[in-house]
């Protein structure tokens, strides 16, 4: 498959987060993370992919950044919470999840979902709607998207429960995610499949998933707010 330069950058990004990790992986805190340069000179790409790579390290508490000095491995903090499918986080809250499916079928990527995938636009991916629901109530309207060459014969299978449940028996389970959230409104269709009325508010999250090297899910969620609440812990660093 021809993946678009675009798509190859991200993927460099990856190569270098993974690299930089590995070789911290052991080091004591306060130990110096290779520089900028040297990753640059290594895999031969633009400061800024080098820069993405690290930020990634740096948020997830890995290294961490000392103006005028460098970058150095991080104190360890507490352990990131695992990534949690949809079944799986309403186990958690002590409810049964279930689903219904809109939709599943191939389509074409657009430009977005393809960027997001790393693949060439109009390349096929797999398109599955679910509406899911925590002990009978509808929680959430999920669209998942999913990059079928690394999923072959999804689609004529029986559709599975759980898909993180399918990811981890293809070796394939999201190890990283990116999620975004932002608050909203319910727009007609939402408002229907949730019991909502129009225009009450809802939470919206888009995840990108990665699984080693591979960018596995695009998934795109709108949550009642009156029935999901985002739980975060912080503290320093």
């Amino acid at each position: 498959m021809v993946r678009s330069v675009e798509g190859e950058r991200s993927l460099k990004h990856v190569q270098i987060r993974e690299y930089v990790r590995e070789l911290i992986r052991n080091e004591s805190p306060g130990a110096a993370a290779p520089s900028e340069r040297e990753l640059v000179q290594k895999f031969s790409v633009a400061r800024a992919t080098v820069r993405q790579a690290l930020d990634t390290l740096v948020s997830e508490g890995l290294l961490v950044r000392i103006p005028g000095r460098g970058t150095f491995v991080a104190r360890p903090r507490r352990t990131p919470s695992p990534v949690l499918g949809f079944s799986e986080e309403m186990a958690r809250r002590g409810m049964q999840a279930s689903s219904e499916t809109l939709l599943l079928g191939r389509e074409k990527a657009g430009p977005t979902i393809a960027r997001a995938l790393c693949l060439e636009e109009g390349a096929a991916v797999v398109h599955w709607r679910r509406l899911r629901r925590g002990a009978g109530v509808p929680i959430c309207i999920e669209d998942v998207y999913l990059d079928e060459t690394i999923l072959p014969g999804l689609l004529d299978r029986v559709t599975p429960t759980s898909l993180y449940a399918e990811l981890e028996r293809r070796k394939l389970r999201p190890s990283w995610v990116d999620d975004t959230f932002r608050a909203d409104v319910a727009n007609i269709e939402e408002a229907t499949l949730l019991g909502l009325s129009v225009g009450v508010p809802v939470l919206r999250r888009q995840r990108k998933s990665v699984a080693g090297d591979r960018f596995v899910e695009v998934c795109r969620s709108v949550y009642r707010a009156d029935r999901y609440a985002l739980h975060l812990q912080l503290g320093p660093s």
